[in-house]
């Protein structure tokens, strides 16, 4: 295992808090541990399934805890089947709607797998916080609860300024961070990695281990990834992300798709770049150097190569380059035999180019589906082939549609 300065150099890198008290703090706790406990250390980040795919965002912390790995020390990657009942209110003006126990499980099916490709698969504990959240009874809760303030959760920024507002604040969202506390103690960790507007949460855990009897967690927080409209957290709910199960083609497309002022912030989240390489990026495009295009471009095989490999970010860039830069079709489109007159909701379906028929109704609503290059007008609207036509979902997803014979 390497020294305990080296382990602080990589594990406090990239590390954000707003508060440099708090930083001190941390630091120091957390070397302490590294030169008394004398054994790996219990580290863990929670994962709430609020929806089926994790993305980009996601994996700002996943490749902290990889880190942590990388040093020896033991992962869990939480995910959160009780929280995701009640919606993390850290980073939302508004309550979150609920999720039904059936959703949450559904949503939950794959995303261990998918955190795999971040994480190391036999290094990794994957532990669910249902098994232990709902077990507390009602007194329990009550007691959890008596150890904090509703002044305390008010000072809470989005709290504050629903509170100001005169927008409801609702009871269930209190207890979001009593829970994740709660984690913290029936698993004794050591450390928690979490997203900067979580600190509240992360502190609430330390409190609650000390109620507890245990030794307060380190908190390490990160900064947020916007997401691909160049300014809001990356959210699946808002649609603002790149999957990291998306195929390349579409998660490359996405990178391209961002603004030139969000690459900053991609390249020191998530990829695998040193701090020396994303400063010559970043001095070229301030120089005049290097094109925002190309830059861009070499951030989205970057991401691409992480994921599937470089020969397949080559591919996902030949494809971009036909598609985009020279406005032609792919050759290699994904073919379906039609043999009648079919809904267009029914195809995009059939085609595997939506998750769910209402995902398909609100694309054709949203103008996001085109037929032979033009607009689909409407979720009534029947195709017809008699000769081979392309549907398109978007910008990079297309089927070739042919009669069938």
């Amino acid at each position: 295992m390497r020294s305990v300065d080296e382990q602080m150099a990589i594990l406090m890198r990239g590390v954000e808090f707003g508060d440099e008290q708090i930083r001190e703090t941390m630091a120091q706790e957390l070397q302490e541990r590294l030169l008394v406990e004398g054994r790996p250390l219990r580290v863990y980040c929670g994962y709430d399934p609020t929806a089926p795919d994790l993305h980009l965002g996601h994996t700002v912390t996943m490749r902290k805890l990889r880190q942590f790995q990388e040093l020896g020390h033991q992962v869990t990657f939480l995910i959160g089947t009780f929280t995701g009942l009640i919606g993390d209110p850290s980073d939302h003006d508004r309550s979150r709607p609920q999720q039904t126990p059936e959703q949450v499980r559904e949503n939950a099916r794959t995303f261990a797998q998918q955190a795999f490709k971040i994480l190391d698969p036999e290094k990794t504990l994957v532990r669910y916080n249902g098994d232990w959240l709902s077990e507390l009874t009602f007194a329990d809760v009550i007691g959890l609860a008596s150890h904090f303030t509703v002044q305390q959760f008010l000072q809470r920024d989005n709290f504050s300024q629903r509170h100001a507002k005169g927008d409801p604040i609702w009871l269930h969202e209190f207890f979001y961070a009593l829970m994740q506390g709660y984690d913290a103690v029936a698993m004794e960790t050591d450390v928690q990695i979490g997203a900067t507007e979580q600190l509240f949460n992360l502190l609430a855990g330390r409190k609650l281990q000390e109620a507890f009897g245990q030794r307060p967690q380190v908190c390490l927080t990160l900064p947020i990834l916007v997401g691909t409209d160049g300014h809001i957290r990356m959210s699946k709910s808002i649609g603002n992300y790149i999957g990291i199960a998306e195929p390349p083609a579409e998660m490359y497309g996405k990178v391209m798709s961002l603004p030139d002022h969000a690459m900053p912030n991609y390249m020191n989240l998530v990829t695998r770049w040193t701090p020396a390489q994303i400063a010559a990026v970043e001095s070229e495009l301030a120089e005049d150097k290097l094109h925002p295009r190309d830059a861009k471009m070499k951030l989205a095989r970057e991401i691409v190569s992480i994921f599937y490999g470089d020969e397949a970010a080559r591919e996902a860039e030949d494809r971009f380059k036909t598609v985009f830069q020279q406005r032609e079709l792919p050759s290699d489109m994904p073919v379906l035999a039609v043999t009648e007159p079919t809904n267009v909701v029914d195809l995009l379906a059939a085609a595997g180019m939506v998750r769910s028929k209402s995902e398909a109704r609100r694309l054709i609503g949203q103008g996001g589906v085109r037929l032979d290059g033009e607009k689909v007008p409407d979720i009534e609207t029947e195709v017809a082939v008699t000769a081979d036509r392309v549907l398109q979902v978007g910008r990079r997803r297309f089927v070739r549609l042919v009669p069938e014979e």
